[in-house]
């Protein structure tokens, strides 16, 4: 560590997946020169005492919790970290702002507009600097679309069009965990995936205007996680959230917009997410499967040259976050550029985007869609 760098101690709630993803990237940030305040990992929280504390050796922790509730009464946290399903969201951001300590979420911010306008108003009382973690918008080649998109080479965007397609689900069998409930999840693929796709659409073509959405649940029962015991038959139960969706959208600069999700499309593994925009001047397409990768065309080439080409996005150093990197990055250093930014923001005082504004929006949206899916009409999206 530097001479001179603040430590930022951090208290982070959730130690799956996502959990193990964020304690790579907060470690990983000692070794970046570009921030004056680097992460400590203090504390992680976990139900299962057990588990937690096998969690938090194997990942670098110095403490931890089984009630989150402790993280905001210790005066060693100055960060809270949330990554538990998305019920939890809402409840610890307010207890954190009124604890006055940072906050990094997990999208989607909250369950539903209500509770994501709570927690954004609880943040702005506080004045805590808060981010919501969209990752995607953090790869450097869109970093460069956005400087493309932000300098006119595409000219008037016209069309936008985002997949975002997993084969999470497609065993029929595979066991009814929090994703597939209502109440702990909010939504299916549509929150747990479109809301990624809207945010990059908010981040590189501008606001929504309306939409109109369809959802749909294939495999409508699947195995109960825990069995009856002597059941020779698994015990299944009801899946309550969507399996795919599909939005129609128009922008508030007369854009459209076009925007498909799956966790049923066999193939795609768990990243799917893909993207293109056309302007009247140039196009780009995106693809995660190829995330160093970003194709451009501009009208202003040679016509008999007309078509995609591909720009290496960590090529040349010029290009947004692409000082800490060699060669190529992955899916894991996209954490590592949003959490760069947290850093700056908080050695700042100031909730670099995407924060809460953008977590509400972003709520506003699939609030929107819901009600189009409910209602089977195009729906404005509350400003």
């Amino acid at each position: 560590m530097g001479s001179g760098k603040r430590q930022l101690r951090v208290g982070m709630i959730g130690y799956g997946m996502m959990g193990l993803v964020h304690s790579r990237a907060y470690r990983a940030l000692a070794l970046h020169a570009g921030t004056e305040t680097v992460p400590v990992l203090q504390a992680l929280c976990g139900r299962d005492e057990s588990k937690v504390r096998n969690a938090a050796a194997e990942m670098g922790w110095a403490s931890c919790e089984t009630d989150w509730r402790r993280l905001m009464e210790r005066d060693d946290i100055d960060l809270i970290d949330i990554g538990t399903p998305n019920h939890m969201h809402a409840e610890i951001a307010v207890a954190a702002a009124r604890a006055g300590k940072h906050i990094l979420c997990e999208k989607p911010l909250a369950m539903n507009l209500e509770q994501a306008h709570r927690v954004w108003e609880e943040a702005q009382k506080a004045g805590i600097v808060h981010m919501v973690s969209f990752n995607y918008r953090y790869a450097p080649a869109l970093q460069y679309a956005k400087q493309l998109i932000a300098s006119g080479r595409l000219g008037q965007i016209r069309h936008m069009r985002a997949v975002f397609l997993q084969d999470l689900a497609i065993d029929p069998m595979a066991p009814l965990e929090w994703r597939f409930h209502k109440p702990f999840s909010g939504s299916g693929a549509l929150g747990d995936l479109l809301s990624h796709s809207f945010d990059l659409a908010r981040f590189l073509v501008g606001e929504f205007k309306r939409v109109t959405g369809y959802a749909a649940t294939f495999i409508k029962e699947r195995p109960l996680v825990r069995q009856p015991e002597g059941n020779s038959e698994p015990a299944m139960g009801k899946v309550e959230v969507d399996d795919c969706a599909g939005v129609l959208a128009e922008f508030a600069n007369g854009a459209t917009g076009v925007f498909e999700t799956t966790r049923l499309a066999g193939g795609n593994g768990l990243d799917g997410n893909r993207i293109e925009i056309n302007g009247d001047k140039g196009s780009i397409r995106w693809n995660m499967m190829r995330l160093n990768e970003l194709e451009v065309f501009f009208t202003e080439d040679e016509p008999s040259h007309w078509g995609f080409r591909t720009v290496t996005s960590t090529r040349d150093k010029k290009h947004p976050f692409t000082e800490n990197y060699w060669v190529s990055i992955g899916y894991q250093d996209l954490f590592v550029n949003l959490f760069t930014d947290l850093m700056k923001g908080i050695a700042r005082g100031e909730s670099l985007s995407p924060n809460f504004e953008d977590g509400l929006r972003n709520q506003k949206i699939l609030h929107a869609v819901e009600a189009s899916v409910a209602e089977g009409q195009w729906k404005a999206v509350d400003g």
